[in-house]
């Protein structure tokens, strides 16, 4: 097993951890609908790209 000969500093550290960080989310808005939503997921109403990807049932397409 290596073993380091120096301490590796607070700032070497960090640098190496920092793109573990919390970053922004990206959002697209969908072709068909315009609903916004996470890039590569589909979109709430189950649209993905401008396709229905998720079939929505009956009583749900009655009540909007």
């Amino acid at each position: 097993m290596a073993v380091q000969k120096n301490r590796k500093s607070h700032s070497r550290t960090k640098m190496r951890r920092a793109h573990q960080r919390a970053r922004r989310v990206t959002l697209s808005s969908d072709q068909q609908s315009g609903e916004i939503h996470k890039r590569h997921h589909v979109a709430p109403d189950g649209y993905y790209r401008g396709r229905e990807v998720i079939a929505r049932s009956v009583e749900e397409a009655e009540e909007e």
